[in-house]
């Protein structure tokens, strides 16, 4: 009975996984998000505007009547009619269904961009706030020379040189996006590195690794989110550019940047493509900018 009781004990008293803990401070992590959003009125109004474009790129079958790539020749640049309520383009395309399947493509595009980037971003960037020495140099110098560049430029440089695809959108994007991102992660680990916490993880022994991922990271979350979130209206913002500049996604994609593109040189004929595609991207980019910023100043409030 003895030894039973003291397997059960010793049963009950075994550690939590990893998982178990990073379940647990994910969950925690998304009530403390949840609470600072809810509480500021700019990222309320902001996470609406993000969420209908969302509900439009989700549901765009369900929403639109036409298919983005259906062209109807008796009805070319057409005003907003019962038919098309936002008009046709030179092609005979409906314009709302290009710009509800439009929504896809960025609201796709621009998060996955990001997403690399931050990758990128903290691998280069936790190495170099945690060791400083001849790391920090060379990391910081193969980013001053990647943020010599204008970003748009730099955008260019990639594209043309790889040719416009969806994939080279995602990696001219990213790479543009990293060293920014790496200079903030750098920033807080060098912060974070001299806390008693940190401290204590190295004299238990802990590799280096360990404690940049489950030491460090988790304590940047906070602006790396905001960050994060303001990055993917940048990114909305270039692959409008980039598709206005012709180095964008191949046509026929449905692309708001395309459609501005396409339809500028017919503004006195039709505006409708172009004003469509041009409020749809400053919308989204609004929004996104609202919610980082409503966040960034609950934040601070907080802190």
């Amino acid at each position: 009975m003895a030894s039973g009781s003291m397997t059960g004990a010793s049963k009950t008293s075994q550690p939590p996984s990893g998982l178990q803990v990073w379940l647990k401070d994910t969950a925690s992590a998304l009530k403390e998000l949840a609470e600072l959003v809810l509480t500021s009125p700019t990222a309320v109004i902001g996470m609406l505007i993000v969420l209908a474009w969302v509900f439009v790129a989700i549901f765009a079958p369900l929403l639109t009547r036409y298919s983005p790539l259906e062209q109807d020749y008796k009805f070319i640049n057409k005003p907003p009619n019962a038919q098309h309520i936002l008009g046709t383009d030179n092609l005979g395309r409906d314009v709302w269904s290009r710009v509800a399947y439009g929504a896809r493509t960025i609201l796709s595009l621009g998060p996955i961009s990001v997403f690399v980037a931050f990758l990128v971003g903290l691998v280069l960037g936790l190495p170099a706030g945690y060791y400083g020495g001849w790391v920090d140099e060379v990391v910081m110098r193969v980013l001053d020379s990647l943020m010599a560049f204008p970003t748009i430029l730099l955008y260019m440089i990639i594209i043309s040189a790889l040719g416009p695809s969806p994939v080279n959108v995602v990696i001219a994007i990213a790479i543009g996006g990293s060293p920014g991102i790496a200079r903030l992660v750098r920033a807080l680990t060098m912060d974070i590195r001299t806390r008693e916490y940190v401290s204590a993880a190295k004299l238990r022994g802990d590799h280096d690794i360990t404690i940049m991922l489950r030491e460090i990271l988790p304590n940047c979350r906070g602006p790396l989110i905001v960050d994060f979130l303001l990055r993917i209206g940048y990114a909305a913002f270039y692959i409008g550019t980039l598709g206005f500049l012709g180095l964008g996604l191949p046509p026929p994609t449905p692309d708001w940047g395309g459609m501005v593109q396409e339809g500028h040189s017919r503004m006195i004929a039709n505006i409708w493509p172009v004003l469509s595609a041009t409020l749809a991207i400053v919308s989204l980019v609004i929004g996104l900018n609202m919610f980082a910023d409503g966040l960034r100043e609950e934040s601070m409030r907080y802190q």
